[in-house]
């Protein structure tokens, strides 16, 4: 079976070829102009000559080790038919007596030599590939190379490197010697706190590689990832980084709605509504707010840059134990950039500064509204 992996051949010894099969079997080779002129006719019959005046050599094939005359008829005379080409032409060589020996001789040595040619790649140490040479190497590396056959059927330098695949002189056993092992990663730790308190930071988390990838493997994907964080409160548990947060806001008119008492179980139907109310000099917002015309977010269109807005604080947006509404940027100096998202549609945000803090709200209507 050929090629020879393909069928799992493995060649112990190499049999004795016998003379006379070498001359039968095998094509001759024409010979040099320095050996003589041979008889090249397409239909010529030739005689060779015997050296020194002797006489002509019988016309024909070599007879058979066990002395039968070969099919063409040796010792019968002329041989039937057209002559071929070399020393094993039905016929006999002529014109060249001298040095017909010689082109016979040097013809049956070049077979000879192309025969063991071809011997020696069948030979078991001619498959030698990636496994024999224990060679499996990352990337490009010119010099990861052994002899053997390759997968395109070419004899010769093949190579055991990783980009072997993409340029096709591998050998032919790489798939089996340098197998494609992919990254193998752990488990996700556990989320990181944040890196700092109070003001906007991130947290992390990472994994272990346990196998690097081989041989062209799938890559390891991402071994950490990050995410933002916010702490709200100091080591000490003092409340903090409300400036940072954006405050989610709505019409006052919603506030008609609720009760103007708190919801939290900390606080009881008897104790006073401890609102405030936060004014803020708007910045910027996104055009998206212009586009509201749908009947609960229609107070959308009233948001316009520079213009100062109120904003009122009160249970339940408050909380029980600060006191405070998220958002209300109350830590802020007053050149701090805020940022504010109205509520109904997440497109509608912006960016204000804050002007001051006062009990109660005193801006029209349409200016006034409520943290949630």
């Amino acid at each position: 079976m050929w090629p020879p992996w393909r069928g799992g051949w493995r060649a112990r010894s190499l049999p004795e070829i016998p003379e006379h099969l070498l001359f039968r079997c095998l094509p001759a080779f024409p010979a040099g102009r320095a050996m003589g002129a041979v008889g090249r006719g397409p239909g010529s019959r030739a005689s060779i000559a015997g050296a020194g005046g002797g006489g002509a050599l019988p016309a024909g094939p070599r007879p058979a080790p066990d002395g039968r005359a070969a099919r063409a008829g040796v010792g019968r005379g002329p041989a039937r038919g057209r002559a071929g080409p070399g020393c094993s032409g039905a016929g006999a060589l002529r014109g060249t007596p001298a040095l017909a020996p010689k082109v016979c001789r040097a013809r049956a040595m070049r077979t000879l030599w192309m025969a063991l040619c071809v011997l020696a790649r069948l030979w078991p140490g001619a498959l030698a590939g990636c496994a024999d040479a224990g060679r499996c190497c990352p990337g490009r590396d010119p010099a990861c190379f052994a002899s053997g056959w390759r997968q395109d059927r070419v004899y010769g330098t093949c190579f055991c490197d990783q980009a072997c695949r993409l340029t096709g002189d591998c050998c032919f056993d790489y798939a089996r010697a340098c197998p494609a092992r992919p990254c193998i990663v752990g488990e996700w730790s556990p989320w990181s706190g944040c890196a700092s308190q109070c003001r906007p930071t991130a947290r992390v988390r990472r994994r272990a590689v346990q196998q690097e990838p081989q041989n062209g493997g799938e890559p390891c994907p991402a071994l950490e990832e990050r995410a933002g964080c916010l702490e709200y409160a100091t080591p000490q548990g003092e409340d903090c980084g409300h400036a940072f947060v954006p405050a989610f806001i709505t019409t006052s008119a919603f506030n008609k709605e609720r009760t103007r008492q708190a919801a939290s179980p900390h606080w009881t139907t008897s104790t006073e509504d401890a609102g405030y109310c936060m004014e803020f000099k708007t910045e910027s917002l996104t055009h998206h707010c212009a586009l509201e015309n749908r009947p609960l977010t229609r107070w959308m269109q009233y948001l316009r840059e520079g213009y100062t807005v109120c904003v009122d604080c009160q249970p339940p947006a408050m909380n029980s134990v600060s006191l405070r509404c998220s958002g209300d940027g109350l830590d802020s100096d007053g050149n701090q950039t805020l940022h504010w998202q109205a509520i109904g549609n997440p497109r509608c945000q912006g960016t204000w500064k804050k002007v001051r803090r006062v009990e109660q709200c005193s801006c029209p209507a349409v200016h006034s509204f409520i943290f949630i």
